[in-house]
């Protein structure tokens, strides 16, 4: 389901790119508006250009302090979606590729791109260490019974409410002896 509402998303630009062509190419003429196409891209790569080159210099003085240059890293992947925006003809497509190309714009963009895409992969992949959701102590457990506790062969566990259960520390045994 998600695949074909992308995929929609996707041709959705393209078809609004040529209905906003149509319309204003009735509105200032078919010339004026192909210079305009033409002009817009040729602005936007030059600006794409000029950022490429201060987001490249501001990764190479992060490597040099020996700092990771994460931000930097996903300015750069933006500025090529830009890019590739800005080179693909359409009113709609060129504003899409400016918004990725303007710093002022695209630090947000870069900001909610770390939060709801870069953050929660990283979470999947790393079980919860990136943002420190992991578990410190006893085990996690959903089957336990509604009052905190916990019943197996070997005794009873209470879970406190939270979900995690630790063992009697009277039960433990090291080295085949008790505890005790």
């Amino acid at each position: 389901m998600r695949t074909r509402t992308l995929i929609a998303l996707l041709l959705l630009i393209p078809l609004s790119d040529a209905l906003l062509l149509v319309v204003v190419a009735q509105y200032i003429d078919l010339v004026p508006t192909v210079a305009l196409v033409v002009l817009t891209g040729l602005v936007g790569m030059l600006l794409v250009r000029a950022e490429g080159r201060h987001t490249l210099r501001n990764l190479q003085t992060k490597f040099a302090r020996g700092d990771l240059p994460t931000n930097e890293l996903m300015d750069g992947g933006l500025l090529i979606a830009a890019g590739a925006f800005l080179l693909t003809p359409g009113l709609v497509t060129d504003t899409i590729g400016f918004l990725l190309a303007i710093p002022v714009t695209r630090y947000p963009i870069r900001e909610v791109i770390k939060r709801f895409v870069v953050q929660p992969y990283l979470d999947k992949q790393t079980d919860g260490f990136i943002t420190g959701n992991v578990w410190t102590a006893g085990f996690p457990q959903d089957d336990t019974g509604g009052d905190g506790t916990y019943t197996t062969g070997d005794g009873t566990y209470t879970t406190g409410g939270d979900g995690v259960y630790d063992a009697d520390p009277d039960s433990y045994r090291f080295g085949g002896q008790d505890s005790e």
